[in-house]
């Protein structure tokens, strides 16, 4: 094993000559991230990409005054843990800021799905009020075009995703293990 923790095998071809190949920890993942926990500049990407959605995502429901209930501050709430982990993990990336932001980011994703269902559970109650004759296929249709926008939580939960495919198999998160020198 070579000073950068990769390893050389040799592997045979259909002619019986044996060919070199370099395998390792960092051989299929130099864009994604580098070694000894450094983010290579896919992550960098993933990551402002990250923080540049929460804040328009913030700024979006701020504006939209998304406050007048409890359930309407859980995506700002989410919002705010979320900016605060992916800014620790863009400081210092580590265990210890990745874990969290993990965990946030699956609430990303929970909280999106949750807000897809309360919105339209909310427009399939609005337009039962407005013409009760409404089932199957008509009353699906109408409440995904209705008061509130259906789908758009679902940003939350992209944003979620980005978020868990930037920490996943992330080098920071790697165990690094103090090679041994043999006399």
């Amino acid at each position: 094993m070579g000073e950068d923790g990769r390893r050389a095998a040799a592997t045979s071809t259909p002619g019986g000559r044996e060919r070199a190949s370099v395998t390792g920890p960092t051989s299929g993942d130099a864009a994604a991230g580098g070694r000894d926990g450094e983010a290579g500049p896919l992550r960098r990407l993933l990551l402002g990409l990250v923080l540049l959605g929460i804040a328009g995502l913030g700024a979006e429901l701020v504006l939209l005054e998304h406050t007048e209930s409890a359930w309407q501050w859980v995506p700002l709430v989410a919002l705010g843990l979320g900016f605060a982990c992916a800014a620790a993990v863009a400081l210092r990336p580590s265990p210890g800021t990745l874990r969290p932001f993990q965990a946030v980011m699956a609430l990303f994703v929970a909280a999106g799905a949750l807000g897809v269902y309360l919105h339209f559970r909310g427009n399939v109650e609005w337009e039962l009020e407005s013409d009760a004759s409404l089932r199957g296929a008509a009353l699906f249709w109408a409440a995904l075009h209705g008061a509130t926008p259906a789908l758009a939580p679902g940003a939350l939960a992209q944003l979620g995703l980005l978020g868990l495919a930037l920490a996943h198999r992330h080098p920071a998160l790697r165990r690094h293990t103090p090679h041994t020198e043999k006399s």
